[in-house]
């Protein structure tokens, strides 16, 4: 299949799952609280396709795959809705009517699927194509490195650091990182023998100055055997928990100058990458898929207006004052937010830009 092909269809499964998924949360949860459901829509734009269901839903299938929305009934509220509008309302059927507690639901529950959804995709490929397994065991030695100067070589198992004994990766890690600079020895298990390599421990500095150890090795990835369901399950609990907490340090890191923002990708990274991952099979799509759906799920909790989790604040609020958050707040609130969004969107789009070479052609054009 030729590259762009692949690339485009990958993308648009790829995110096309994702937004529905996300939706469906919302469209199920919004059933199950009694409010009906006016509009179910996959894409922006001139819908290509639709049709009404038995319950009254218009399903929309759009051309712009770069989101969707589930439109409940009654959604706007008194406040803002027109004499029409309020006119054709379903009494007992509108959003806006519905305990604080109900709408929280239908709006958390969106993410919520996205979650569940990694969950789902990691377990189903636990069980059938086995758990991915990081080893100590090196794969690859960066020129220049601390590794290289030491005389480690490819398939050396490491098994002790200093005085320390290590059983797995996140330990060797842990320990290097400590010691930025420290002269020590590498215990490594190389075929039969034991050879034990001094070291001076390589350093990283941050932006804000902060020194980090570095070996300068890559390790090796292997695929274990199946698991079992239960323990798919709970293999899969763990891998979405730590891709959470990992992206959200992630983050932290880029907001506080620890890492660099212009790592941060956008909606042509992700397309450039559904293409390569779809290239080396069906699980490695299956597993990017489980990684975006985490990140979709964890950037509309967000508590920016606009998002699931600003809209979440404002029911907290709600709750807690016992009446809604005023008009007046909640429009400046989503003008702020849109202008956020807008501007997290243009500034991701100018790093994949960047990242895909363009602004150095236009240079080398212009020279």
């Amino acid at each position: 299949m030729p590259e762009l092909l692949r690339t485009v269809l990958a993308f648009a499964l790829v995110l096309g799952v994702l937004v529905f998924i996300h939706e469906l949360g919302h469209y199920l949860a919004a059933r199950w609280r009694g409010v009906h459901v006016e509009v179910f829509s996959i894409g922006f734009g001139r819908p290509l396709l639709r049709w009404h269901d038995r319950v009254g839903t218009e399903w929309r299938l759009c051309p712009v795959p770069l989101g969707g929305y589930v439109k409940p009934h009654g959604f706007e509220g008194p406040e803002e809705a027109t004499p029409e509008q309020m006119e054709a309302w379903l009494p007992g059927r509108t959003f806006h009517d519905k305990p604080v507690l109900s709408r929280a639901i239908v709006i958390v529950a969106g993410p919520v699927f996205n979650f569940l959804l990694a969950i789902v995709l990691f377990a189903g490929l636990f069980m059938f194509a086995g758990r991915p397994e990081i080893r100590n065991v090196v794969g690859q030695v960066v020129p220049g490195s601390a590794a290289e100067a030491a005389g480690v070589k490819l398939d050396d198992v490491i098994v002790r650091i200093g005085d320390r004994a290590v059983s797995d990766v996140a330990d060797i890690q842990a320990l290097v990182a400590a010691e930025p600079g420290a002269r020590t020895e590498l215990e490594v298990r190389r075929g039969d023998q034991m050879v034990t390599l001094p070291v001076t421990v390589g350093t990283v500095t941050d932006k804000s100055g902060d020194r980090t150890g570095q070996l300068g090795v890559m390790f090796t990835a292997t695929i274990g055997k199946p698991l079992s369901p239960p323990a798919a399950v709970g293999a899969a609990v763990q891998e979405t928990w730590r891709l959470t907490v990992q992206t959200l340090d992630g983050l932290w890191q880029m907001l506080t100058g620890q890492h660099s923002a212009k790592d941060l990708g956008g909606p042509l990274r992700i397309a450039q990458m559904s293409g390569q991952v779809a290239h080396y099979g069906v699980a490695s799509l299956v597993s990017f898929m489980a990684l975006l759906s985490v990140n979709l799920g964890l950037i509309n909790l967000f508590p920016i207006p606009v998002l699931d989790g600003g809209r979440l604040v404002f029911y907290g609020l709600e709750a807690l004052l016992g009446r809604p958050v005023s008009r007046r707040v909640r429009d400046i609130s989503f003008q702020a937010g849109f202008a956020v969004v807008a501007g997290l969107f243009l500034f991701s789009t100018f790093n994949d830009l960047s990242h895909f070479g363009l602004f150095r052609w236009v240079a080398s054009l212009s020279g």
